[in-house]
């Protein structure tokens, strides 16, 4: 499979991540949540490596402009709904094949992961 990175081509941090790799060199297959979305078997896999908590992007603008409705009792399933329906509610990036899962960037984090 190698390296994938999920996110969104014009979010700040998933561009950041891809300069960090592309600085190193690293070969990794960009998958389009816009183009392409996550179905929600992808979801579920990661949210039993993560937890759908660490999934969920609730800081960003398109959950706060979910009805309030949307937003209060959310459990998995619930959750797993909202981010195949927006993708852009997914944190990101969301790095797989690389050894553990990673969920955001944090460079310390990818640095033990993608050794120079």
């Amino acid at each position: 499979m190698g390296v994938v990175l999920f996110g969104i081509p014009n979010c700040d941090t998933v561009k950041k991540a891809r300069t960090w790799l592309d600085a190193r060199g690293l070969t990794y297959a960009f998958h389009d949540y816009k183009k392409l979305g996550v179905d929600a078997a992808t979801l579920n896999r990661w949210a039993d490596v993560v937890g759908w908590e660490v999934l969920l992007n609730r800081a960003g603008t398109t959950f706060k402009k979910l009805p309030d409705a949307d937003k209060v009792d959310i459990d998995r399933a619930k959750a797993i709904a909202l981010m195949v329906a927006n993708p852009s509610m997914i944190k990101r990036p969301v790095v797989e094949g690389a050894g553990p899962l990673l969920v955001g960037f944090k460079p310390d984090e990818w640095a033990t992961v993608f050794p120079a």
